[in-house]
């Protein structure tokens, strides 16, 4: 077993994902010792009560996986996130505001759901999709992350292409600084993977291929 899987969220996203796929990826969670869980919101709930007292943390998504809802729905989805026991929250941003350098969207957005995340004493983690951007938007949604009280950046929901690469993380790390943590998702398949993503800064992994990840092997799919 490898010391990456402390940096794993380990997800499940899939919306035909059943009851039976989520307690067996909390298993898997308590067993390799993952950071945390992160599913549906709809699943929420399960996965803090399969959890508790695993040190095993819970993560839901809000406004996943397009960031193309409005602000207060967002805010919505991350109380009831909190109600539900979410430890963090990963959110996704309006992904025309960025591509707009639309700096005043992008902080309402962030800022509003941050307020909502913190209010229930979870972390948010927000995510850019990467592949959509340009370098100077990335710096600039990063920047305004950081403003808005986000606790992490990170790349990607990896349902629209696209992925973690380690240029862009450095990007985002040097963006951040080292006070915010940065989440490489999106492609992570293997224990090189993981391993060259965190020496370029990142601090957290998202990948459902967590298990063949930290037992040395090379998943051929996943997100």
């Amino acid at each position: 077993m490898s010391g990456v899987a402390a940096y794993i969220d380990h997800t499940l996203l899939k919306p035909e994902a059943s009851r039976e796929d989520i307690l067996k990826v909390c298993e898997e969670a308590v067993k390799y010792k993952f950071a945390s869980v992160c599913t549906n919101p709809v699943w929420t709930a399960l996965v803090h009560s399969t959890l508790k007292g695993s040190g095993v943390k819970t993560c839901a998504v809000v406004g996943f996986p397009f960031g193309a809802t409005p602000t207060d729905v967002k805010v919505y989805e991350a109380r009831g996130a909190n109600l539900d026991g979410a430890d963090e929250v990963d959110m996704v941003v309006n992904v025309a505001a960025a591509r707009a350098s639309d700096r005043s969207s992008l902080f309402t957005d962030i800022a509003a759901v941050a307020d909502a995340v913190h209010a229930g004493g979870a972390l948010l983690k927000v995510i850019l999709e990467t592949h959509f951007l340009t370098d100077e938007q990335k710096v600039l949604v990063c920047e305004v992350a950081a403003e808005a009280g986000a606790d992490f950046v990170k790349t990607s929901t990896g349902f629209t292409g696209g992925g973690a690469t380690v240029e862009d993380i450095k990007l985002m790390r040097a963006s951040v600084g080292p006070e915010l943590g940065v989440k490489a998702s999106g492609g992570v398949r293997s224990i090189e993977d993981a391993k060259a993503l965190l020496e370029a800064g990142a601090t957290r992994i998202g990948a459902s291929s967590s298990v063949a990840i930290v037992n040395g092997e090379t998943a051929t799919s996943g997100y």
